[in-house]
């Protein structure tokens, strides 16, 4: 078994024992009471019941270029602005290269972007999972330390959301992504896990629990959940999350966490705390509404008390071309795209051009790695007008297909389906 399968049914093996210890009482929700905590658990197995509960999408004019609660433009050329978050329009990454600039990256806010001075920040890391007490770090401790870079996407869990209603008929809550919920950027910062051992992590502590310093965040019913918080096992957190201070080579932009974030490569966007202000080292179980209520699989094809809370995102493809694009016939098009995997490089990835009856293989344009998109090119000279249906479909290393369809979830998460590009041969 390679390490990183290896890896994977780690991450299985935890979240099933957590899951298990939160429905026995024997995981601690910090910062939200438990008979809360417990309501909301309830109300999640149905999608009308946690409507309540999950942000709302808004309808914006396409000619607003800002968003409640986030400082960057949002031109109509590059997002659509969904409610407190902005979708990157993914025909607008065919004019950059591999790396997303800050220009053109999605926002996810579950509030507003704060407004932090880092000279003044401290990152607080406490619990009864350290030795010797609390401890706090400014920006420029951890800038004394040795620096790390490492590119890798950070993709929403509902990246793709929409399609289970479009293309699967089967509706579900949440902000309705198609699939610009997603960024890829080359992050510099430090290893979290040289930080822990500086501040004394203990040979008992199981989880660590980061926390953001924006505003808290408040359900619709008025239940207040604290700020956003989500545990990770400690055995990820001493291995390949990264305290981020640079994007691109550049501070961290407000919408994407100035002045530190958290980058957990691989797993759900939700994992990568922005705007980090402190992290409770515990000895017990941890859970926060971000992992029981909200980030979970509930339906029918799940138990009833829901699945385990999400890791690893998945796998996907799609066209860097609008929805509905005319295209001339009797012209040759070169087709691009991106592919990505949380779970192996890319190996492949084949192309329809009439709605799924032949397939034929893309070149990759870059060197397929982990947790990074690889960009793809094809060509295409139709010669027939009317309205057809582009597909990409991509394998990675793992040796895993996108599959034709998705099983549904009520909240929307990792739709990993082969996404239908409508187009139109004029």
């Amino acid at each position: 078994m390679t390490p990183m399968i290896s890896n994977r049914l780690s991450e299985e093996a935890y979240d099933g024992r957590r899951r298990a210890q939160w429905l026995e009482g024997k995981a601690r929700a910090a910062g939200v009471a438990r008979r809360d905590m417990l309501r909301l658990l309830a109300a999640a197995g149905g999608a009308t019941a946690l409507a309540s509960a999950a942000p709302r999408a808004v309808a914006v004019p396409r000619r607003q270029d800002t968003a409640p609660g986030i400082v960057k433009p949002l031109p109509a050329d590059r997002f659509t602005i969904r409610g407190t978050n902005a979708e990157t329009r993914f025909e607008s990454l065919a004019a950059t290269g591999h790396l997303t600039p800050a220009s053109h990256f999605f926002v996810r806010n579950h509030t507003a972007t704060p407004s932090l001075d880092a000279k003044t920040w401290k990152l607080k890391i406490w619990g009864d999972g350290l030795r010797g007490g609390p401890k706090e770090f400014t920006l420029t401790d951890l800038k004394r330390l040795p620096p790390l870079s490492r590119t890798a996407f950070v993709e929403c869990a509902g990246n793709a959301r929409s399609f289970f209603a479009t293309q699967q008929g089967t509706p579900v809550s949440g902000t309705p992504w198609t699939l610009g919920a997603i960024g890829n950027a080359r992050w510099r910062g430090v290893r979290l896990s040289e930080v822990l051992r500086l501040a004394g992590v203990s040979r008992h502590a199981v989880d660590v629990m980061p926390r953001g310093l924006d505003a808290d965040y408040v359900t619709d019913d008025g239940t207040n959940l604290g700020r956003v918080r989500r545990p990770l096992p400690l055995s990820k957190a001493m291995d390949d999350v990264i305290l981020a201070y640079e994007m691109n080579d550049a501070p961290l932009p407000p919408d994407h966490g100035y002045p530190v974030r958290l980058l957990v490569p691989s797993w759900v966007g939700i994992a990568s705390i922005k705007w980090l202000g402190d992290m409770e080292v515990s000895t017990t179980p941890l859970y926060s509404p971000w992992n029981t209520d909200f980030y979970r699989l509930f339906g029918d094809a799940y138990p009833d008390k829901g699945g385990a809370p999400l890791t690893r995102q998945t796998l996907k493809s799609a066209f860097e071309l609008p929805w509905n694009a005319s295209l001339p016939a009797s012209t040759t098009h070169h087709l691009t795209g991106r592919s990505w995997s949380a779970s192996g490089a890319i190996t492949r990835v084949d192309i329809s051009t009439d709605e799924g009856t032949t397939w034929h293989p893309a070149r990759l344009n870059d060197k397929p790695r982990t947790s990074s998109w690889t960009r793809w090119t094809t060509r295409w000279h139709p010669t027939t007008p009317g309205p057809t249906t582009l597909l990409a479909r991509a394998t990675d290393t793992t040796g895993r297909t996108q599959p034709e369809a998705t099983v549904h979830n009520t909240q929307g998460f990792l739709f990993d389906a082969v996404v239908r590009h409508a187009v139109r041969v004029v």
